[in-house]
């Protein structure tokens, strides 16, 4: 049984996977190459944060719903 509701197609396929599994593998099964490029992506939004760049997520989840 889900924990959730989901909204999925009739005959979708999805991949269930116990949570202590995914904890026990680190989490994800992101490779070396996909997790520095995260770690570089993090780091990246993090320097824009400390310059004031960001913007808050209501305000980009309000301005993308105003472009449907």
């Amino acid at each position: 049984m889900l924990d959730e509701p989901t909204h999925l197609p009739e005959g979708e396929v999805v991949e269930l996977v116990l949570l202590n599994d995914v904890l026990a593998a680190g989490g994800d099964d992101l490779d070396d190459e996909e997790r520095a490029a995260l770690q570089r992506e993090l780091e990246a939004s993090f320097d824009e944060e400390e310059a004031g760049k960001l913007i808050d997520a209501a305000d980009a989840i309000a301005d993308l719903r105003t472009r449907r």
